[in-house]
């Protein structure tokens, strides 16, 4: 009797009111219909040759060259952040949650005039780095900076909310067994909550591979140098909607194929799980107090 309670407890609860599906399915199309109207727009006889064309391979190449720099310095200075927002206490760390994800809801062109007054040549830094030998503005390093201004939050809410809910029971079972902190960071808490990292450097580079506003707006259209796909795209629609059409599917499929590839190799995007097989006592048994 208490076998058969305990399996139909461990049943999940699945029952959904026949109403939602209505409304699922409308909110489908209105992501799917768009996507297929843009597939029956699509000049296929000429689509090699229009994504192919020598500014449309550079606008891609460059494309996918900053997104993925984008996506490292992300990595870079995102996983520091979402440590210190997730497990640091100290005054004002809500004021910094706040300025961090700022992004997520600014206007992109409003970020770019921020950064334009920041890094441009009569910008609070500009003026210093030129001194330097380094002028940012208009650049491609410009695009990079654009990119991660805006795709940074997206790493910092995926990786905060991970290790969030991974708690923090490991990583003093560790520390109480004698293992540093770098050695618990790398050794347990990193691997700990590695879905939620890669969620978030997809959802990283998917971001930085179609920002358009901060990036027009702080590194400008010169072709090969700061014209990335999206901006390409922009400037084909009106003088060949055919060539816009056709880079816009490429843009497509290639984040499709980002995001399909993450979700196939982890079942999700997002979440946590301790993916090491190593435990509190492993850690301390093989790595020394640092």
């Amino acid at each position: 009797m208490q076998s058969r309670n305990r399996a139909s407890h461990s049943v999940e609860y699945s029952g959904i009111p026949s109403w939602i599906y209505a409304v699922a399915i409308a909110g489908a199309l209105l992501v799917i219909l768009p996507l297929v109207a843009m597939l029956a727009r699509v000049n296929w006889p000429q689509f090699i040759p229009l994504i192919t064309s020598e500014s449309s391979l550079a606008a891609l190449g460059l494309s996918l060259r900053t997104s993925a720099a984008s996506t490292m310095l992300c990595l870079f200075l995102g996983v520091p952040l979402a440590l210190v927002l997730a497990r640091g206490r100290f005054r004002g760390q809500q004021i910094l949650r706040a300025f961090v994800l700022l992004p997520l809801v600014l206007p992109p062109v409003v970020g770019g005039i921020a950064l334009l007054y920041t890094f441009g040549r009569q910008g609070l830094l500009g003026g210093t780095l030129e001194v330097l030998g380094l002028q940012i503005a208009f650049s491609t390093m410009a695009v990079v900076l654009a990119q991660t201004f805006v795709a940074l939050p997206f790493l910092v809410v995926s990786l905060e909310g991970a290790l969030r809910s991974a708690g923090g029971r490991f990583e003093a079972v560790a520390a109480t067994l004698g293992a540093g902190p770098t050695t618990v960071l790398r050794r347990v808490t990193l691997p700990l909550v590695l879905p939620g990292l890669v969620s978030g450097a997809v959802l990283s580079f998917a971001r930085s591979l179609g920002e358009f506003g901060a990036t027009l707006t702080f590194a400008g259209s010169l072709e090969g140098v700061t014209r990335t796909l999206p901006l390409e795209i922009y400037l084909q629609r009106e003088a060949d909607a055919d060539s816009a059409v056709a880079l816009s599917l490429v843009l497509v499929a290639v984040a499709v194929t980002v995001v399909g590839v993450s979700y196939r190799r982890h079942g999700f995007l997002g979440g946590t799980g301790n993916t090491s097989k190593e435990t509190p006592t492993s850690v301390v048994s093989s790595g020394s107090r640092r």
